[in-house]
């Protein structure tokens, strides 16, 4: 059965498909506005933002995209880069001719928003990161993706399930139980060759610090306190070091579940002011 977000945002969106480097890329478009591309992390696909578009697009123009080898999208290699990820949003982008726009990305996703920063086809008015961080991965990390890799060949579906739990905070875990199967559900849509490629895309992805850093449009950077994936302290470090300004949310990596309230009002503000 359809959640009740899915029923409500099927009366008003606008969903698409775009053929890019012979793959399908799916992509939804809600309201009208300034627009706001919305950029989901891995593991996830566009129905992530179920429950913030209703909000969000009273006021603004909303793009979902699902990124390459994630939810509906296929994949185009067994390596997707994160200048992949953003090279095929920026197709969808001008196939709807938004030259301009503001990104919030999850996790990521907000990897994958700095890229298009970077690249400057799109003018970018304004980027949130979402329990994500300007950082490169540094050897711990990439070691842990590389076993991921390893274990996501022989034992799929129960790595992906201990994945999604342990984004949540420990203690929230129970709390959303339903939450956590869905999402758990979601995530398998995602296909072994899809969740190979993001890792290593992730792997080789640059630091983009100085960059932000340097960057003159509107930063923000919202994280979790028991954030379990990307320390919070660093990134209250990095939001300080970049001029960002810096929110903390109860909970750990999933803030659009675990504090779903209050990240609606933040993002709110953000995507119109």
């Amino acid at each position: 059965m359809d959640s009740f977000y899915e029923i409500i945002l099927a009366e008003y969106s606008i969903k698409m498909i775009l053929n890019y480097k012979g793959a399908e890329v799916f992509y939804s478009v809600f309201g009208s506005g300034d627009p706001v591309l919305l950029i989901h992390g891995f593991l996830e696909n566009s129905s992530m933002w179920n429950a913030l578009i209703p909000k969000l697009s009273k006021t603004n123009q909303i793009i979902v995209v699902d990124l390459l080898g994630h939810g509906k999208t296929h994949c185009i290699g067994y390596i997707h880069s994160i200048t992949d990820f953003s090279e095929a949003i920026e197709a969808v982008l001008q196939k709807l001719n938004i030259p301009t726009c503001q990104i919030i990305g999850h996790s990521l996703g907000g990897y994958v928003a700095l890229a298009i920063a970077k690249r400057n086809n799109i003018n970018v008015k304004g980027l949130c990161l979402l329990n994500s961080t300007t950082k490169n991965d540094d050897v711990s990390r990439k070691l842990l993706r590389t076993r991921a890799v390893k274990n996501a060949k022989k034992f799929y579906e129960s790595l992906v399930s201990m994945s999604i739990s342990n984004l949540f905070y420990e203690e929230n875990r129970q709390r959303f139980e339903n939450e956590i199967e869905a999402i758990k559900t979601e995530a398998l849509k995602t296909p072994i060759q899809g969740y190979i490629a993001a890792q290593e895309g992730m792997m080789q992805r640059p630091d983009s610090t100085e960059f932000f850093k340097q960057s003159i449009f509107k930063k923000v950077i919202i994280a979790g306190i028991k954030d379990s994936v990307i320390n919070f302290e660093e990134l209250k470090q990095i939001a300080n070091n970049t001029n960002a300004q810096f929110y903390a949310l109860n909970g750990g990596h999933m803030s659009h579940v675990e504090a779903l309230e209050d990240l609606e009002k933040v993002l709110s503000d953000f995507v119109i002011n």
